[in-house]
């Protein structure tokens, strides 16, 4: 290939990233985009092709079943479906305000970083109805049939009966209607992977806030955003910063600069010191070089976080007027 041919190839492709990215920063507001699959995933039947920026839309009454596969979907802004291997569900509703899906079998598992005010969603299993009323990490099962609160708070109607399922606590669907409790700290193959799913994802976080962010663009409610160098959706919040429950954060473009401005240390007499400024090519004037960059004895350098994509330890303000969720 010559290096005119080249130019042509990588200017076509860097053309159609861009596009994509500004044509695409948010996706329909619908539930039941299909974000990421692995393995055999089929859609009405049809299997789903993994292709870059190409993520098919979950109709009403559309199915999705798994077999040796799992599968990443989008529903409401924040919300994210994982399904295990062999396992269906139908979606009977994508509105984001009224959003239903019918569990058919397997384990499904959903993590909410952030439930929007206006956006609803509802799992149905059986002659039983499953509200979210939190933000968390929920599961539901239907070898055995149960629904499991990782973290946030469900609501389940069944059969006239109506219970209330906080954080840790258990209902299995065997005609017993009481809570019990269970290590929420303890999961399978498919609770691993959901974790895999949310670091990633919260990784692509960090760019794609700090590029509304450097845009200067409003971002004006929570959102889906495209990140083309991660090559997948991201959810971006308003305002804030937000803990999922495997303690992976997603940024505000108000508040990604805290993962990209170094950290200052207060002097013996009070304010800052500038003295123990930072400088990207040398490091912290009070800490030795040596072969590795620093000596690692300072806490603030044995303590950094290895890549730009994890949070700061420093805890973080809660803002005033916050849509949604909860900062955590």
């Amino acid at each position: 290939m010559t290096n005119g041919a080249r130019i042509l190839v990588v200017t076509v492709a860097l053309a159609a990233v861009t596009g994509f990215a500004s044509g695409q920063s948010m996706i329909s507001a619908k539930s039941g985009l299909i974000h990421y699959v692995e393995g055999r995933v089929l859609l009405d039947g049809q299997q789903v092709a993994q292709k870059f920026g190409n993520f098919p839309q979950m109709k009403e009454n559309a199915q999705l079943r798994t077999e040796e596969g799992r599968a990443e979907v989008l529903l409401t802004p924040g919300v994210f479906l994982r399904v295990g291997e062999n396992s269906a569900f139908r979606m009977v509703s994508n509105q984001l305000a009224d959003t239903r899906l019918e569990v058919l079998s397997g384990a499904l598992l959903l993590e909410c970083a952030e439930l929007l005010k206006d956006n609803a969603i509802t799992l149905l299993y059986k002659d039983a109805s499953i509200l979210l009323r939190k933000d968390g990490v929920y599961r539901l099962d239907t070898e055995p049939p149960q629904l499991r609160v990782y973290d946030g708070e469900a609501l389940v109607e069944q059969g006239g009966q109506a219970l209330m399922l906080k954080k840790g606590k258990l209902l299995a669907f065997n005609g017993i209607f009481a809570a019990e409790r269970f290590d929420n700290n303890v999961g399978d193959t498919l609770f691993r992977w959901a974790k895999r799913r949310a670091e990633y994802v919260a990784m692509a976080n960090v760019s794609a806030a700090k590029s509304i962010r450097d845009s200067g663009s409003l971002w004006q409610n929570s959102g889906w955003r495209w990140n083309p160098y991660f090559g997948m959706f991201t959810f971006v919040p308003w305002r804030g910063a937000y803990n999922s429950f495997w303690g992976y954060r997603f940024w505000s473009p108000r508040q990604v600069y805290m993962v990209y401005a170094p950290p200052m240390q207060a002097s013996s007499g009070g304010g800052w010191d500038a003295s123990r400024s930072y400088n990207s090519s040398l490091g912290y004037s009070t800490v030795p070089r040596t072969s590795a960059g620093t000596s690692g004895t300072l806490a603030t350098s044995a303590s950094a976080p290895t890549t730009a994509t994890s949070a700061p330890s420093a805890s973080i303000p809660r803002e005033s007027g916050q849509a949604g969720g909860r900062g955590r």
